[in-house]
Parts: structure tokens; C-alpha cells; sequence
């Protein structure tokens, strides 16, 4: 369940996940009074459209049961976002592995400035980062003007990222740890074998 379309019907109506059924409907009447597009008091159609659709999802036990559900997991999730942003060692591997990943456009860049760009396929191949987790790297990275997205739909560092790597001494393990068939005159975002080996480009003792 994507969280960003999950509606919380018992927080848009103000009630307890406990309420029962003549409390949804007292305070549907009063909300939906307030809200409704001919109100004098806080006429809101779009939250009044949303009301109406609260009630009828918590108003009916089938319906409100199968909603539930859903709200658990919604409430978990969230849940496991609030240990995160509470996980030091989170921020901590978060800021490793943009170093790694500029480290690792700065060598490609070095290596090849014909084509310096990487696909993100590559590089969370290479990084053994999640794709979602690479894309909110990446817009970091890009928001900092350290990394920019090419013509090509690759990703390359830019002179502001190779003087960001300079200035944090970045310790670049040798060229060849990279395949040498990341940097062949190809745009190809996939490597030529699936099977390659993926090596650090930041030493652990920096």
C-alpha cells in the first residue's frame, strides 16, 4: 500500500480507531454541517467529499473492518519510520553511501570524459543500494549541484562534486576495482555481465 494515497478517516473525522457507530455518525452530522459548499461557517467541498467518504467507510462493518486492515499497516509503517529517523547508524551509512556514490561518478568521470555518466541500474548494482533508497541519494546529490543528470538519462559528477570529493580527502580505491566494461564507449545503462563483482570506492578507515 503506497502510504502517500492512504486517507486516515479516523484523524480526518477526529475520532478513536475505537469509536463506535452512533459516535461516527454524531460526528459526521457536525463536520459535515460545517464543511458542506452551502455552509456559511467553513464551506470546503473537497473536504466535505472526503467526509461524506469517511462515513461511508467507517458507518458500514464490512467495509470498516477491510479499512482497518489497511490502517494498521499504514500506522506500522509509520511506526518503522519513526524508529528510522531515531537510528543514528542510519544517517551515519546514509551519509557513507553518498560518498561512495560520488566516489564512484568521480572515477568514471576520471576515467572517461567522453561518456562519464552512469545509469542508476549500474550504480545501485554497484553500491548494493535499493533503487529507492539511490533516488533520494541521487536528488541530494543533484539539489547540491554535485551531480548532474545528462542528455543521455545518465548520471554524472559535476566540477562542484569532484572539488566536494577533493575537499573530504576521499580515499579512491584503484581504478581497476571498477569492471572495465563500465567504462567502454557504451551508454548502455546495464553492464555487459550480470555478474560482475561490486567493490567499495571509499576506504573504511577515512
Amino acid at each position: 500500500m503506497n502510504d502517500n494515497d492512504f486517507v486516515d478517516y479516523y484523524e480526518l473525522l477526529q475520532l478513536s480507531p475505537n469509536a463506535d457507530t452512533d459516535t461516527i455518525d454524531r460526528i459526521f452530522r457536525h463536520l459535515a454541517k460545517k464543511t458542506h459548499p452551502d455552509s456559511t461557517e467553513f464551506p470546503d467541498n473537497d473536504r466535505f467529499q472526503l467526509i461524506v467518504e469517511a462515513h461511508r467507510t467507517l458507518a458500514d462493518p464490512l467495509i470498516r473492518a477491510g479499512y482497518d486492515a489497511k490502517y494498521q499497516d499504514y500506522w506500522q509503517n509509520k511506526w518503522r519510520i519513526t524508529a528510522e529517523a531515531g537510528d543514528v547508524s542510519a544517517f551515519d551509512n546514509d551519509i557513507i553511501a553518498r560518498e561512495r556514490l560520488l566516489s564512484l561518478l568521480y572515477v568514471q568521470r576520471r576515467r572517461n570524459m567522453k561518456n562519464p555518466g552512469l545509469g542508476e541500474l549500474s550504480i545501485a548494482r554497484l553500491l548494493l543500494t535499493p533503487p529507492e533508497l539511490l533516488e533520494f541519494h541521487l536528488w541530494y546529490l543533484k539539489a547540491q549541484g554535485w551531480v548532474e543528470r545528462l542528455d543521455s538519462g545518465l548520471y554524472a559528477i559535476t566540477a562542484l562534486g569532484v572539488d566536494q570529493v577533493e575537499k573530504k580527502r576521499l580515499q579512491l580505491m584503484p581504478d581497476h576495482l571498477l569492471e572495465e566494461h563500465l567504462f567502454a564507449d557504451e551508454t548502455d545503462e546495464e553492464p555487459g555481465d550480470p555478474d560482475f563483482e561490486t567493490e567499495l570506492f571509499i576506504s573504511e578507515g577515512r
